[in-house]
């Protein structure tokens, strides 16, 4: 494989270097994504169990929804922010320490006296919802560095399948665990996950942040022979634009945008499937009650657990598929996986059968994971420097989206059936698709039709006796 795991592939050894590298790279992301599937589970149990835990407590519907709210908003800030963050550190010190606050929160809530029960809840929306985005972007955007822009498709997936297996535990799992140990043991199960993950992020080299200077020499980025002196170019110019105009992080992530033809599009595209996301969540307890109200729990874990094997079945195909090719999902594939996903959801309401239900949730899954890799592994195209800010700034319109998003469903739920809601959302995300795939189109006739004039004015330019610009030994046979 190319360049599989930064300088060492340059040096003596060849090719059998560049496999030893690569097979230390993918074996320590491997470890990497079994920590953070740890913590994912965490993540999700905790949904299940906070949530719980504030009704308990307040005994008021409103507080969860300020809960989730205070929780998004603050995925919502970090993700304005950590595109800086990276700048000026390094990915595993994020990662490290979004796992301490992590752990650390949830063992204030475990100690808070009962008359600070409710500010300590607070903290813990916050603290969660904001260091749960700042790992996240960390980890997508380093990626490239980790294991190597060839091998991006791959570790996508497997670190997709990781919290998709988290997902399916956090949440089968979290009432059995709440009713049968408390809450008290369930938060320090939680805390549990996040000091593993954070051991496992201690005891790696991880590469990544700080800019591009820690992406010098790495995998898919500017030759080793030239990494010196870039770096400390680039550092010099970072330190003396602190000095004058301070921290840059808004500009820098609308560039980062601008940097593609049709990426601000495709954030876009993310943050309004974001929002058709906020329907199906929000309506599938209804949905569920409608079918069996003595037991609506059932059809919501079977519908996620079906919905699950989709999705890990995708990661699998797209492991395999980028093993034999070298290639990963692109956009047109990012585009053409919302609309089926879209579309899949819609149906899953529509009253079929179990039977086609189950189907359906399978299909949704399954392109749901699609989407995920396609999107992860267009955005770590970008250069490192710019790599963070998009993903800060993903996070951030994803956030806006399933925020509002659950705002607006619950009130249209009260007066809409579930099928109209989620048809709505996600026909808004079909819409903006279309939209998408439309523009893709485009841009690639016009690179086509920029290719082949180019390549009819080099034969031109080469067919000209007049000019010099053929070699020698053809000349002289002239």
């Amino acid at each position: 494989m190319d360049e599989a795991d930064g300088p060492k592939a340059n040096g003596a050894g060849g090719g059998g270097g560049k496999d030893r590298d690569t097979a230390v790279s993918e074996r320590r992301f491997r470890f990497l994504v079994a920590g953070y599937a740890v913590s994912s589970y965490g993540t999700f149990l905790n949904m299940v169990a906070l949530n719980l835990f504030v009704y308990e407590t307040t005994g008021r519907a409103l507080a969860m929804g300020l809960f989730m709210a205070v929780r998004l908003a603050s995925g919502f800030v970090a993700g304005l922010a950590v595109g800086g963050l990276l700048a000026r550190f390094s990915a595993k010190s994020i990662m490290l320490w979004a796992n301490v606050g992590q752990g650390s929160v949830m063992l204030v809530l475990i100690l808070a006296p009962e008359s600070l029960v409710t500010g300590a809840l607070m903290a813990v929306s916050v603290v969660i919802g904001a260091c749960g985005t700042l790992f996240m972007v960390a980890l997508r955007s380093s990626i490239p560095e980790m294991v190597g822009e060839d091998r991006r498709a791959w570790a996508n997936s497997l670190s997709i399948t990781g919290r998709s297996l988290a997902m399916v535990a956090g949440f089968a799992s979290a009432g059995v665990v709440v009713s049968l140990v408390g809450y008290t043991a369930a938060f320090l199960l939680d805390m549990a996950t996040f000091v593993v993950c954070a051991v496992t992020v201690a005891l790696l080299p991880i590469a990544g942040g700080k800019g591009s200077a820690s992406a010098v020499g790495a995998p898919g980025t500017e030759k080793a022979g030239k990494a010196g002196k870039a770096g400390k170019a680039g550092k010099a110019g970072k330190s003396e634009q602190a000095e004058k105009g301070g921290p840059r992080w808004r500009p820098v992530a609308f560039l980062a945008l601008a940097a593609a033809p049709g990426l601000g599009l495709m954030v876009a595209l993310r943050g309004v499937d974001a929002f058709g996301s906020s329907s199906h969540n929000a309506a599938l307890p209804i949905y569920s009650t409608s079918l069996d109200a003595s037991n609506p729990a059932v059809f919501v874990s079977a519908f996620w657990c079906v919905w699950a094997l989709g999705n890990i079945g995708a990661q699998q195909v797209i492991q395999r598929y980028a093993q034999r090719t070298g290639r990963s999902v692109g956009a047109l594939g990012f585009g053409y996986g919302t609309v089926v996903m879209s579309a899949a959801f819609i149906a899953a309401f529509a009253g079929f059968p179990l039977a086609v239900t189950a189907v359906i949730a399978l299909i949704a899954g399954a392109a749901d994971g699609l989407t995920e890799v396609a999107y992860t592994s267009h955005l770590q195209t970008l250069p490192a420097t710019l790599r963070g800010h998009a993903f800060g700034l993903s996070a951030t319109f994803e956030n806006l989206g399933f925020g509002v998003g659950m705002i607006l469903v619950a009130a249209a739920l009260d007066r809409f059936s579930p099928l109209a809601v989620v048809g709505w959302s996600h026909g808004a995300a079909i819409v903006v698709a279309v939209v998408f795939l439309l523009r893709v189109a485009g841009l690639r006739r016009r690179a086509e039709r920029t290719g082949r004039a180019g390549l009819r004015k080099e034969e031109a330019v080469e067919g000209r006796p007049d000019r010099g610009d053929r070699d020698g030994a053809e000349v002289s046979r002239g």
